[in-house]
Parts: C-alpha cells; sequence; structure tokens
C-alpha cells in the first residue's frame, strides 16, 4: 500500500486543499448552473444529518418544538422592522409572478424567519400560559451575497436551524440566551471544535437585536468563520408598531413578550469540521459526526477467502448489534485502494481482517485520527471501541484548541500590531470600542475586524485603546473573517 498523501498539506494553501477534498471526497458539486448554489452529494449529507440531531436533540431537551414555516414571506411583513429590512433588503431573492400572472403582493424567500413567525406569533400567545413560546425549525435560507461565493462557507442558500422564542419579561428571555450559548457549547464539543464566544459590538448587531453574541471558530488559513449567534430581541419586534404580539399577565394587563432567536449555521458547522480536523489524506471525524464510524476490510488470500469472509461478516454483525454505524467493504477493490477510499471519507475506524488475524484470533484496529493501528483480540474488540470512541473526541478536540489558543496574540499598541500582523490570526486587544476605530483598524489592516468581547471570562482592559490611546473600556478580539 503507497502512504503517499493524496492532498496537500491545509496549513500550506487551505484554499486548494478544502477544494480538493470536496471533490474528492465527493461531498459536494459546484456545477449546479445558478451561481453561489451547490449541491450537497449524500457523502456529505450524512454529515449534515448528524449535526442536524445533534442540536435538535439539546433544543428538544431544553423544551423546543420542532415546527416549519413557508420559504416565502409577504414583503408587507419584512418591512415592517426598519432595522431588519435595512440591513437584508439588497440580499433578499425576490418573487414577483407566478403561474404567469403578476402577483398581488411581492413575496421573498427567507434571508432569516423573524418577519414570517412573528406575526404568527401575534395570533398564537393570548395569554401568559402561552408563555414562554419556544420554536425552531431546521431549513434553508437565502441571500443573494455580494461578496465572492465559496461553498460551505459564504454562499446563496445555506443550511441552518433557526430557534424563536417569546417570553413574559426581559429576565427569561436573557436566560434564554445563556441556555443557547449552553446548548452551542455542548454541540460544538460533540463535534471538536474550539470557539471564540463573544458579544458583537452595538454597531456590529443583528438587524433588530438589542444584543448579539456569536460563536467564531478558526480555520486553517487563519480567517475565523462566525458558525452560530444567538441574540436578545427586547421588544423590537413586539411593539405595536411592529407585529404587536402581547399577552394578558396574571393580574390581566397586557405586555409586549420579549423575544430571542438562535442560528447555528449547520453548512458552516460541517465545513469547520472538515477544516478543522482534516488532514492531507482527507476527512477526520469525530466518532459521533461520523455517517459510518467503523469500516471492516477483509484482507483476501488465496485459498482463505471463505474464512477471511465469514469472520469480517461476523465482527461487522456484532458491532452493528452493539450500535455502532459499521459496514463490511466487499468489494473486489485491492485493499490498498479501500484504505484510500475511506481514509478520505474520514472513517474513525477500519478493521482489518486477514489469514493472521483469523489463524491468532485478533483484529487489526486502524485509527484515522493518528493514522496508527494496534492489534486487539476479538473477544475485546467492543470493549476497546467503545473506549476509542472517546479518546478520538479527546483527541480531535485537543489538538483543534491547542492550534486555536496558540494563534491568539495579545497587542498593546498600533505600532505593536502592524509588526505582528502578517502572523496575526487571533488578535487581543484593549479597545475603546469606537465605531470609527474599528472601521481604521480593518482599513489599515486589509481586513482585521473587532469580533467582539469574551463572554465566558472577564478581562479587565489596559488604561488606553491600543488603536487610538484613548481610554479603553474593553478588551476585544480581533480577526480576518469569512
Amino acid at each position: 500500500m503507497s502512504t503517499e498523501a493524496p492532498l496537500k498539506k491545509k496549513n500550506e494553501n487551505f484554499s486548494e486543499w478544502f477544494d480538493d477534498v470536496l471533490q474528492r471526497a465527493e461531498l459536494i458539486d459546484i456545477r449546479y448552473n445558478v451561481k453561489g448554489f451547490i449541491v450537497y452529494r449524500p457523502n456529505i449529507m450524512f454529515i449534515v444529518k448528524r449535526v442536524y440531531e445533534i442540536i435538535e436533540n439539546l433544543l428538544i431537551e431544553k423544551n423546543h418544538k420542532p415546527t416549519l414555516f413557508p420559504v416565502v414571506i409577504p414583503i408587507s411583513s419584512f418591512k415592517k422592522e426598519s432595522e431588519h429590512i435595512k440591513g437584508f433588503e439588497s440580499e433578499v431573492f425576490k418573487i414577483n409572478e407566478a403561474g404567469g400572472e403578476e402577483l398581488e403582493e411581492e413575496l421573498i424567500l427567507r434571508p432569516t424567519s423573524e418577519t414570517a413567525i412573528y406575526p404568527m406569533f401575534a395570533l398564537w400567545i393570548r395569554s401568559y400560559k402561552a408563555l414562554p413560546m419556544k420554536i425552531f425549525q431546521s431549513v434553508s435560507v437565502y441571500r443573494h451575497e455580494t461578496k465572492a461565493t465559496r461553498p460551505l462557507l459564504r454562499g446563496r442558500e445555506f443550511l441552518w436551524i433557526e430557534a424563536h422564542c417569546a417570553f413574559i419579561d426581559e429576565e427569561s428571555a436573557r436566560n434564554q440566551v445563556k441556555e443557547d450559548l449552553e446548548i452551542t457549547k455542548k454541540a460544538f464539543h460533540e463535534f471538536g471544535l474550539p470557539f471564540l464566544m463573544v458579544e458583537r459590538e452595538p454597531y456590529d448587531r443583528f438587524y433588530g437585536a438589542v444584543d448579539s453574541y456569536a460563536f467564531d471558530t478558526l480555520l486553517p488559513d487563519g480567517r475565523v468563520l462566525q458558525v452560530a449567534t444567538t441574540h436578545y430581541l427586547g421588544q423590537n419586534f413586539s411593539n405595536a408598531n411592529v407585529f404587536d404580539i402581547k399577552f394578558t399577565d396574571k393580574d390581566g394587563i397586557r405586555k409586549n413578550v420579549h423575544q430571542t432567536c438562535y442560528g447555528p449555521g449547520v453548512s458552516r458547522i460541517v465545513a469547520a469540521i472538515i477544516s478543522v480536523h482534516g488532514d492531507e489524506y482527507g476527512l477526520v471525524l469525530p466518532f459521533d459526526v461520523a455517517p459510518f464510524q467503523i469500516i471492516v476490510i477483509p484482507i483476501l488470500k488465496a485459498g482463505k477467502e471463505d474464512v477471511i469472509m465469514e469472520k469480517s461478516k461476523i465482527i461487522t454483525q456484532n458491532l452493528s448489534k452493539a450500535g455502532f454505524r459499521t459496514i463490511l467493504d466487499d468489494s473486489d477493490e485491492r485493499p490498498g485502494e479501500k484504505y484510500y477510499k475511506w481514509e478520505m471519507l474520514g472513517v474513525p475506524i477500519r478493521i482489518e481482517i486477514g489469514e493472521e488475524e483469523v489463524k491468532k484470533g485478533f483484529v487489526t484496529i486502524f485509527r484515522r485520527d493518528l493514522r496508527s493501528r494496534k492489534k486487539v483480540k476479538d473477544e475485546d474488540v467492543i470493549d476497546n471501541i467503545l473506549n476509542l470512541k472517546s479518546l478520538i473526541l479527546k483527541e480531535l478536540e485537543k489538538r483543534a484548541w491547542d492550534t486555536f489558543n496558540s494563534s491568539i496574540i495579545s497587542v498593546n499598541s498600533k505600532e505593536e500590531l502592524m509588526k505582528k500582523r502578517e502572523r496575526a490570526k487571533i488578535v487581543r486587544a484593549s479597545f475603546c470600542g469606537r465605531k470609527e476605530c474599528a472601521d481604521e483598524i480593518k482599513a489599515e489592516t486589509e481586513g482585521l475586524e473587532v469580533r467582539g468581547r469574551r463572554i465566558d471570562i472577564k478581562e479587565i482592559p489596559s488604561e488606553k485603546c491600543f488603536w487610538c490611546g484613548k481610554e479603553a473600556s474593553r478588551v476585544v478580539y480581533l480577526a480576518k473573517a469569512y
């Protein structure tokens, strides 16, 4: 078997590596005849479904109810919240006619669903007994991106989950934001992904939000990718001038609800899993995310085919009965070709069974994350894999966090940043909070953005803003972003 890597190293040319792995692993096809839209092939849709399932289960555990709203939104509903429409108006896809006739009212394809869902909230919510209302939907959203599109990272159709909640008061709504953050942290642990959890700056909030919080992860090219957001909307959408979502409290007083919305980006999370964990041999998938967790490969020898295949089938059946997603590759390809294929697809564990394994009562287990082999007795296979399940996740998570943390540098002045910016991926600095400063930083550093202040730890700024020298109010993190 050849051990030559089929791909270049992702840290040397991430763009080329990313395109190559998407093609060779048969994950997506960019040849669909509408710019900015891609086809998700079966190999990636298994991963997408696992990501959906993990996050949806976490939401359901916290009493969110699944729903599905229409993809079209009347333009009159969309225009009701001024900040919201101002933020999305240039990105929407519009429908003006159907069945050969002009529509009475223009429709848009959802860029996000606040303006689709909240008119229904106004109908459903009448009493405090209907609250809290916590719903979610797993859908595609559509935005006519004007920046260069990039498969999974930035497109005009992308997959996500959006949760929308309504509460009797601000405290309950803000507690929901905290719950959203915890759900995301738990999910990202399952994915083995590191993250920067920040509160966005006031000028960088979601359109119509009071406060916005985001998760950024780091890709091998040194840019961060926003993979989830949650927002406290206050009463901006529920007030009488917008959707007028009211309830009657215990004292018979009519009040507007407080709202939140939460959006983990499934397409981007999948892109991050591919990018953060993958290597020059292809995908490297966490055990629970992998569509197939174990691949069994018989290594046939003339005259021994039957006994090798019999053991391979028994091992496959036993692992499947134990609850592992296991398949047997009994194709007529050579073992080396099979190794190449399943390593490219990121299957966490490969079990090799040949003449020696049959004769001596063991199997050879190959770990995709370490690309290492070991011999395990037949009777110990299931226990060994149960142990490997957690070890693989720990290894991937540790590697990812080590890379992430080593990419953060602190600077105390503009001069220091300019000296270090070529090797700076994530920059930590004291900041004044002024948008003018943020705009200058982005312009003079060719794209370095203020991503926000961390909310998982408390950090005390120094006296002066690193950029302008005025009084600093916070410690922020800066990075170039997709």
